[in-house]
């Protein structure tokens, strides 16, 4: 993709770690909170559509990944932390968190109180999670291609994946882990593991997420995994007042430049523009 042009910078927050940011547009504050594999260069390109509707976007690198120092967070609490400090830099109160980056932003919607919008795209909150071992096997060998070959069939995140025999499908994820930053995945990949258990920490918010006051848009793709759309379900149970979008003929990765920007930005544009502070 062409990336727009966009202020860079950094934020200091616990333990003397400092978060990157990148920042498109003026207007209204947003904060976009990227999830497994990628950093916030990836969502460059709904930030730019935000931008363009009258919002200023805060994309935010999360611990570890990106621009921001520090080590990813094993535990929930940590990264909520994080978004919080976001928040109170930006004074936004419309949040959008994908997958991963999606559960720290409900579990700080949970002590948000009313007057925020949260936006949520499949946090894979109660996934089973079974590529883990696999992905940690292979890790602590220095086998990085077959790394990244447990989480890709593990997550259902690309489903040609799965028939694709593992002597053709390593060369494939060895070139992947090649591509250099920031549109490269390859120094996201040790966080993959981080990342797993810091969902295994916040299961308990598919219960929590009752006492959530403010406003929560559920976002998902037609085409994107059952076990995620499971999660949605439960949260649409669970919530009060939630509202619920499924994105006709796309998956998992529609909020990201290689996916479907525009079409989850015209939701996120409604959302954002009906309330919130």
């Amino acid at each position: 993709m062409e990336v727009p042009e966009h202020a860079v910078g950094s934020f200091a927050v616990a333990g003397g770690v400092r978060l990157g940011y990148r920042r498109v547009g003026r207007g209204v504050p947003v904060l976009l909170w990227h999830g497994g594999l990628i950093t916030s260069f990836h969502l460059l390109g709904l930030a730019e559509r935000l931008a363009g509707a009258g919002f200023q976007v805060w994309a935010i690198d999360r611990r570890g990944r990106g621009l921001s120092g520090g080590e990813p967070s094993f535990g929930v609490g940590e990264a909520v932390e994080d978004v919080a400090a976001a928040v109170a830099l930006t004074g936004a109160r419309r949040v959008f968190g994908l997958s991963a980056g999606a559960v720290p932003v409900l579990g700080w919607a949970l002590v948000a109180g009313s007057e925020c919008a949260v936006a949520v795209y499949e946090p894979p909150l109660g996934a089973a999670l079974t590529w883990l071992g696999e992905f940690e096997h292979h890790l602590g060998r220095g086998e990085r291609a077959a790394a990244l070959v447990a989480v890709v069939r593990g997550t259902e995140d690309a489903a040609w994946a799965r028939w694709v025999p593992g002597v053709l499908l390593r060369p494939l994820m060895a070139a992947a882990l090649r591509e250099e930053a920031p549109a490269g995945v390859g120094e996201q990949l040790e966080s993959m593991g981080e990342d797993a258990h810091m969902v295994r920490s916040a299961e308990s918010l598919l219960v929590k997420a009752s006492g959530i006051r403010g406003r929560v848009l559920l976002l998902g793709g037609a085409r994107s995994p059952v076990y995620l759309t499971r999660a949605l379900d439960v949260l649409e149970g669970v919530v009060p007042g939630v509202s619920r979008v499924e994105l006709a003929g796309v998956g998992h990765l529609a909020a990201t430049n290689d996916g479907s920007p525009g079409r989850v930005a015209e939701s996120l544009v409604g959302f954002f523009d009906s309330g919130a502070g």
